[in-house]
């Protein structure tokens, strides 16, 4: 069995204590102080890797490295994992929280999280404390029996392995997501200020709209008549195409698409760039992209269905407009890797179908489901697999969810036995055992306004809520389960990519970057190749943790390049 030990650093930010811990939790031996923990978390890794046990990683972690850990129990990712197979939602999760239940003590919320290291990796010594514990606890007690707490609630689920799997991978992912802002994407300045000046033309001066972009905006106010409008308020831009004889819901693009008038794509590309400059354009690059890397800061497991979010700097997502200013450094390559058709398989994986299985066992699912069951048409046959994913029934997709429900039933009745749960009002779970919310008012649609509800009868409205909830439960199992294969990833990719060099200056492959279900490796380019047979080597050790023996295939596209905008 791995070691344990669990761990809290002093507020100096340099030493802190160490104290080993039996399988169950229980302390062994006494507590160690050290005045260099860095020092001491490598020593103990080289000797032993242990499973470090610490309130949060993110506040830990950053001011160990480049000191790496190969694996932890992360304290505030667990308890919310457990309180949710507990009936108790959205509880508060920091130490002092989960100490306060264990004694009996009343319960703090949580303070904000405003992370624990700044944009450049480092560690912020002066962040408030986020472990609220009462004034004189220990928390290097409270650490060990909040831990010696959570082993055993773990052991209560009705799936306790399953649960282990998941508080490991929740906490590899941790660990990975600390060091991709420790190490940083690499990034080019330059390429980057030329892409921006040719989409958007030179920098303007603060707060001023780039040239072409005015331009654009321009070009928009002409087609709608003229008026002078704003196209960046939302308001101003439907009243201008409602002048027009144009009503719209909204200007998102997909209503926009459908709009037949020249300034609807006009509209379009405007928002567009205007994206590009308000998310990823100059004062972007300063704050973000200082010294040639960018520096993400993911939260991991901050969407309910354990999807990361980010505190900012747009970590989710690079425009592939912009893509070419990722460019590895010399010497070194990008094994950029990407799952495909990711959902599709995991519920091929979850249900058991074994129709639609053999379809994923095949390279493209979506050609294999259309040779099945639609006479090779497989663009009806991907309209349909999303409809039934994510609870599409109106139009063209209706007729297609009856082709489905005949050739695949037992994945089409795993997906709307979850509907129907979540209709009826209760909750589901993924593969492993990550619990959606209850129902609440944030889950269906915003209040009617008066003339709405006055049109509505209330029967109604309750029919639209739960069946608003229904698609968020049939698509919950889903997706959070394929964030769990995406964390098993993760933390196997980490540790095959540790074995890997170093080179001749001392350099290893890391990951660099991570999004839903792709990841981006900087690796020096003599190691490309064992790089990406690592990935691939992950992405099947993931699938047989997650999914046992299934005959399901989750393929990765992967591509050894120089620059991120060659690999797509």
């Amino acid at each position: 069995m791995t070691a344990r030990i669990a761990l809290v650093a002093d507020p100096d930010g340099h030493g802190g204590r160490l104290q080993r811990l039996a399988e169950d939790g229980s302390p062994v031996g006494r507590p160690e102080q050290h005045r260099d923990l860095a020092a001491a978390v490598a020593a103990a890794e080289a000797g032993e890797q242990p499973r470090w046990v610490w309130p949060a990683t993110d506040a830990v972690y950053p001011r160990l490295l480049p000191q790496r850990v190969a694996r932890c129990h992360d304290l505030a990712l667990v308890e919310p994992l457990l309180l949710g197979l507990e009936g108790r939602y959205g509880h508060p999760r920091s130490l002092g929280a989960a100490w306060a239940r264990l004694k009996g003590l009343s319960v703090p919320e949580d303070r904000p999280d405003g992370g624990a290291a700044d944009n450049h990796g480092q560690p912020s010594l002066f962040q408030p404390d986020r472990h609220q514990l009462p004034p004189g606890t220990d928390p290097l007690l409270a650490v060990v029996e909040v831990h010696a707490d959570q082993q055993r609630r773990a052991a209560r689920v009705d799936h306790p392995d399953r649960m282990r799997l998941l508080c490991a991978a929740e906490s590899a992912g941790a660990l990975a997501a600390a060091e991709m802002a420790y190490d940083g994407l690499p990034w080019r300045a330059d390429i980057h200020d030329e892409l921006l000046t040719r989409l958007l033309g030179p920098r303007p001066p603060a707060g001023a709209r780039p040239r072409l972009l005015g331009e654009l905006a321009a070009e928009v106010q002409r087609a709608l008549g003229g008026r002078p409008f704003n196209p960046d308020s939302h308001v101003q831009v439907l009243r201008a195409f409602a002048d027009q004889g144009i009503r719209l819901p909204s200007t998102r693009s997909w209503v926009l698409k459908q709009v037949d008038h020249p300034a609807a794509a006009l509209m379009m590309r405007y928002k567009e760039l205007s994206r590009i400059h308000t998310a990823h354009g100059w004062a972007w690059q300063e704050s973000w992209a200082r010294g040639g890397r960018f520096r993400p800061e993911y939260v991991v497991g901050g969407v309910v269905s354990g999807r990361w979010a980010s505190r900012g700097g747009g970590a989710l997502q690079i425009p592939r407009m912009l893509r070419g200013a990722v460019v590895a450094d010399p010497g070194w390559s990008l094994v950029v890797a990407d799952a495909a058709q990711l959902e599709p398989r995991v519920l091929a994986a979850l249900s058991g179908d074994t129709g639609l299985a053999r379809a994923a066992a095949q390279g493209d699912l979506y050609e294999a489901l259309a040779a099945i069951a639609f006479s090779g048409d497989r663009a009806r046959a991907k309209l349909g697999l999303l409809g039934a994913m994510y609870g599409q029934t109106s139009g063209e997709v209706g007729p297609l969810l009856t082709v489905l429900r005949r050739r695949f039933p037992a994945a089409m009745a795993y997906v709307e036995a979850a509907a129907r749960t979540g209709e009826d009002g209760g909750v589901v779970r993924s593969h492993l055992g990550r619990i959606c919310p209850p129902p609440s008012s944030a889950d269906t649609a915003a209040e009617p306004s008066e003339a709405e509800a006055a049109a509505e009868p209330d029967g109604d409205r309750l029919l639209r809520a739960a069946r608003a909830r229904g698609r968020f439960t049939r698509n919950f199992v889903i997706q959070a389960t394929a964030a769990e294969w995406a964390l098993a990833l993760l933390a196997a990719l980490r540790r095959r990519l540790a074995s890997i060099g170093p080179d001749a200056t001392g350099g290893r492959p890391h990951l660099v970057f991570f999004q839903h279900d792709e990841v981006v490796v900087h690796v020096p380019t003599q190691y490309a190749d064992l790089a990406a047979a690592a990935v691939g080597a992950a992405a099947e050790e993931a699938r047989t943790l997650v999914f046992g023996a299934t005959p399901v295939r989750m393929p990765l596209e992967t591509h050894i390049v120089d620059c991120y905008a060659d690999a797509k």
